[in-house]
């Protein structure tokens, strides 16, 4: 059983996922604001946050900022803000989803299961991939350029260690982003671009191994 962070000052927009959450077997807990929100992932006792934009106290790119500093725990942003420069920089902050408002409770619930799933995943690999330039330890989620730890956001590992799993084999874009984002991507192209333009960007010297096929999407040759 999942246990679900709802944050949210609107108690009815938190009541309408606390009710799906249980339909679907989930636990969950609440926060109004992204103060609030910190302080209970601090207590450790979650699996997911669904987290508003924007909120008093402290919006939900800030809440996010500040639990990226010490967790790595899957948050999943709801916000009526829906322009493409809003996700990318949800994503680009470490979100792993982002959905706007108004959403389907039963949409969300599947994003839920989905990227839980993938955190899953990652967790049962023990494999270490590793050339002259790039090491990726799957386990440990550490990756290093030429003996150098790299940071990524949470999407940049995801994306990169995908492909390298992949490696060798033409990725188009509708594949990654159904694979890496976990279901059938209803944005554009854009926002699968403009994360590898930052992988690319993270990876410095290591990023000749991510090969753009045009029209089509990439290949990772290591």
């Amino acid at each position: 059983m999942y246990k679900v962070l709802i944050v949210d000052d609107e108690q009815a927009i938190r009541e309408l996922v606390a009710k799906y959450c249980t339909l679907e077997g989930f636990a969950y807990g609440e926060a109004s604001d992204g103060l609030e929100a910190i302080e209970k992932v601090k207590q450790g006792s979650y699996d997911i946050v669904v987290m508003d934009v924007m909120m008093p106290e402290l919006d939900g790119f800030s809440a996010v900022r500040e639990i990226r500093k010490f967790s790595n725990l899957p948050i999943i942003m709801l916000s009526a803000r829906t322009e493409t420069y809003d996700k990318i920089h949800g994503f680009e902050i470490g979100a792993d989803d982002y959905i706007g408002k108004p959403f389907s409770p039963k949409e969300l619930m599947l994003r839920i299961g989905a990227v839980m799933n993938r955190v899953n995943n990652q967790k049962s690999q023990s494999e270490v991939y590793e050339n002259e330039k790039l090491k990726v330890d799957f386990t440990a989620r550490i990756v290093s350029v030429e003996g150098v730890g790299v940071d990524l956001s949470p999407k940049e590992y995801e994306l990169l260690f995908f492909m390298v799993k992949n490696r060798g084999i033409a990725l188009s874009r509708e594949k990654l982003l159904n694979e890496v984002w976990g279901y059938d991507f209803y944005g554009d192209d854009r926002t699968l671009d403009t994360h590898i333009k930052l992988l690319r960007k993270s990876l410095g010297v290591a990023s000749e191994y991510i090969v753009t096929l045009r029209g089509m999407g990439y290949r990772f040759d290591g």
